[in-house]
């Protein structure tokens, strides 16, 4: 089967050319206008983009080679020979998937167009270590592909998403709190061992705003996801594209102070953090402290779920404290839409009562004018939807397809 680009093994090494070597002429740029999955003469690219026909010619055979587009049958004609006609193809080949959590992972194989083909959920303890997990990671996705029937070479990339700061250039966790072992860990370079196409980490709300973002709100281009579960954090997409920060720790909303909170003790050693005050764990904690019989944050989703008022009074607390800090959030970046998700938010109303209530009435009327603060729609596949989605951007993007195709 032909190639796909393979832009390097992290994002650091994404081909950047000069602006001057990027014009709308290049092989990358062009196919970028076949992504949409539309069918195309040459004529019609010709039209769209001004060039000449020898142009459009000779780029098409090029991405033909590569594997990028394939024929799509032949258009109408009022007469004559009718022209051939051309379409990304997206089966071409595979993209790999994994979304770690604290004690959850879902894995996802897709297509080149992020589209489900085959995936898998199962329970994990992440302070097992990088050692046990990641070898745990390569055999699961290995079983995945080979279930599809495909080989390991149609991989064109892999991306994983990892509950804690991760410095995106390299794909090293950084001190992650829920991680022991991890710091500093080379994951591109453990997963190397199996798959030799590119391989990007990101934090997982990351992966995760860019998973809703892409399946359910394409269409807007300022958008705030928020997990809540054993912690909280934040995923923002600015302008449509995914903002990180300089060095990967935007969004980390978790250890932001909540107005007029209790002096809880935070494992960041600050007191009042919104994670030490209104994650999963916390909302679980004062339960306790309350003679309630729970553990988790599932066993507060479990409770509120079965009725139990003080279980549901306690998350729409917990809501507050999160709108109180999402308040100015709002006041900062002005999104269209705010998406709350992680395991705690599968109570549903229950938390987003609590953060609309503070949220539209402490931000300024012109930011939540049109906002809309919605739950997850993406049935917890917003982690590996988004994953997929990053290494899509990385190795369909014109630069590396223009790197690929110069060999």
């Amino acid at each position: 089967m032909s190639s796909v680009p393979e832009a390097g093994d992290a994002p650091s090494t994404v081909p950047t050319a000069p602006r001057h070597e990027m014009d709308a002429r290049s092989a990358g740029a062009l196919f970028q206008l076949l992504r949409d999955g539309s069918a195309r003469t040459r004529a019609d690219l010709t039209r769209t983009t001004g060039h000449a026909r020898s142009t459009i010619t000779c780029r098409v055979e090029e991405l033909l080679a590569a594997g990028l587009i394939v024929p799509a049958g032949e258009a109408s004609s009022t007469g004559g020979r009718p022209p051939a006609t051309f379409a990304f193809a997206p089966r071409a080949r595979l993209v790999l998937a994994a979304d770690l959590g604290a004690h959850h992972a879902r894995f996802a194989v897709t297509d080149l167009a992020s589209e489900l083909l085959a995936e898998h959920a199962e329970e994990i303890d992440i302070a097992d270590g990088p050692g046990p997990v990641l070898e745990w990671v390569q055999e699961v996705l290995t079983d995945l592909v080979e279930e599809l029937g495909r080989p390991l070479t149609d991989v064109a990339g892999v991306g994983v998403g990892l509950p804690g700061p991760v410095e995106f250039s390299t794909g090293r966790p950084v001190k992650p709190p829920i991680m022991p072992g991890w710091d500093g860990c080379d994951v591109p370079e453990q997963l190397r061992r199996t798959f030799s196409a590119p391989i990007l980490v990101d934090n997982d709300v990351n992966i995760m705003a860019l998973g809703e973002h892409f399946a359910h709100w394409p269409d807007i281009d300022d958008l705030v996801f928020v997990k809540v579960s054993s912690g909280i954090g934040a995923g923002i997409i600015c302008d449509g594209s995914l903002r990180r920060g300089s060095l990967g720790a935007a969004g980390d909303l978790g250890h932001i102070a909540v107005p007029r909170s209790p002096a809880v003790q935070c494992w960041c050693g600050n007191e009042g953090c919104l994670e030490a005050v209104a994650s999963g764990r916390a909302i679980a904690a004062t339960m306790r402290e309350e003679g309630a019989e729970v553990q988790t944050a599932a066993d507060v989703v479990e409770k509120v779920r079965a009725g139990d008022l003080a279980a549901s009074r306690a998350v729409r607390e917990a809501g507050r404290g999160i709108g109180s800090v999402l308040a100015g959030s709002v006041n900062l970046l002005n999104p269209s839409v705010m998406v709350i998700g992680g395991n705690v938010a599968d109570v549903g109303e229950h938390l987003l009562a609590g953060v609309r209530e503070v949220v539209y009435s402490r931000s300024l009327p012109l930011a939540t004018q049109h906002l809309r603060i919605v739950g997850s729609q993406t049935e917890g596949r917003a982690g590996v939807i988004g994953a997929s989605q990053m290494v899509v951007q990385h190795v369909l993007s014109a630069p590396a397809v223009d790197a690929m195709l110069r060999g």
